[in-house]
C-alpha cells in the first residue's frame, strides 16, 4: 500500500538564487534544519522539522529559471501520467527522469500554463510530516481559464470536485478529492470491519487541493500558478517574522473556517501561504 494515493501532493521544493539565505529564512520561520546538500545535484537540500523530512530547497542552476515553490503530485506510473498529461492538452517540461535511488520525476504544465511536478517515489517517498507547524498543509491552483484546466486534472489524476462558493461568481473555488488507500506514512487509511468482525481497510476520500478562479482584479501579468501552504504555530507572529527577515506580505492575516492564514513572500521573491490550522473561525 502506498504512502500517498495517486494525485495526492507528496512533495514540495523551492528553487532559490541563494540557498544559504533560504536556509536562514525558513530555518527561523518554520523551525527547519537541513541535511548536507549534494553538489552534484546543484546542492539539493532536504529540510526537516523535528527530524522528519518536510520539504526541499535547491540552488537555482540557471538564473533564468523561476524562483518558486513547486508542488509534486504522487504517481505509481510516471510514463502513464505523462501520456495522460499530453492527451489532456498539457505539456511535459522535463522528464520522466530518474533521480538516483530517490525516485523519478517529471515537470509539466497544464493547459493554462500552470507548472506542477509529478513524483514516483522509491528511496524517497515524500513528506514524512504534514498538516502541522513547519510542514506542508495544502496547495491550490490559481487559474484564469477554469474551463480548460478543470477537465485536465480530472483526466490526468482522476480528481473529483466539490464546488465552494458560486460557480463563475466572485469566489469560484473547487476542492479536489481522490479516493484510495494509504499506509501509515501517508496518514493512515480509514478503517472498517468486515463480516467476520476483523478490521479491514477501505477506500477513503482524500482532500488533495483546490482550484481558485482568478478574477479580473488579478494583475494581467500574473500567470496561472500553484500556491503552497505551510503550517505555523501563530499566523500573526509568523507574518512579523517574515517582515523581520526581509520578506513581504501580500495578504495580511485573516480568519477562515480552515485556520488563520496570510499570503507572504520570502526574502528572495518566493510566494507561499502560512496558516495556523488550530485557529478556525466560522462554519467549514
Amino acid at each position: 500500500m502506498a504512502a500517498f494515493v495517486e494525485g495526492e501532493p507528496c512533495w514540495a521544493d523551492a528553487m532559490l538564487p541563494d540557498l544559504e539565505a533560504g536556509k536562514r529564512f525558513y530555518g527561523e520561520l518554520l523551525g527547519w534544519t537541513f541535511d548536507e546538500g549534494d553538489d552534484e545535484r546543484h546542492s539539493y537540500t532536504l529540510a526537516r522539522r523535528d527530524d522528519k523530512i518536510v520539504a526541499g530547497l535547491i540552488a537555482k542552476p540557471d538564473g533564468r529559471m523561476p524562483t518558486v515553490w513547486n508542488v509534486y503530485f504522487a504517481s505509481p506510473d510516471l510514463p502513464g501520467t505523462a501520456a495522460r498529461v499530453r492527451k489532456a492538452g498539457g505539456q511535459i517540461i522535463t522528464g520522466p527522469a530518474v533521480v538516483g535511488e530517490a525516485g523519478s520525476l517529471l515537470m509539466a504544465a497544464d493547459p493554462g500554463d500552470a507548472v506542477f511536478g509529478v513524483w514516483q517515489g522509491a528511496g524517497h517517498v515524500g513528506f514524512q510530516e504534514r498538516n502541522g507547524p513547519g510542514s506542508f498543509c495544502w496547495t491550490e491552483l490559481y487559474a484564469r481559464d477554469k474551463d480548460a484546466v478543470d477537465p485536465f486534472y480530472r483526466q490526468v489524476f482522476g480528481f473529483d470536485a466539490e464546488q465552494i462558493g458560486q460557480a463563475d461568481g466572485p469566489f469560484d473555488y473547487e476542492v479536489w478529492t481522490v479516493k484510495g488507500e494509504r499506509g501509515p506514512e501517508g496518514g493512515g487509511a480509514v478503517q472498517g470491519e468486515d463480516a467476520e468482525g476483523e478490521e479491514a481497510e477501505r477506500e477513503e476520500k482524500v482532500y488533495v487541493g483546490g482550484r481558485m478562479r482568478m478574477g479580473a482584479d488579478s494583475p494581467a501579468e500574473l500567470p496561472s500558478h500553484f500556491v503552497v501552504y505551510f503550517g505555523v504555530e501563530d499566523c500573526d507572529r509568523a507574518v512579523a517574522t517574515v517582515r523581520r527577515l526581509g520578506g513581504k506580505v501580500d495578504r495580511e492575516p485573516q480568519d477562515s473556517p480552515h485556520g488563520r492564514l496570510a499570503s507572504v513572500v520570502d526574502n528572495q521573491g518566493t510566494h507561499f501561504t502560512v496558516i495556523d490550522i488550530s485557529r478556525r473561525t466560522g462554519q467549514e
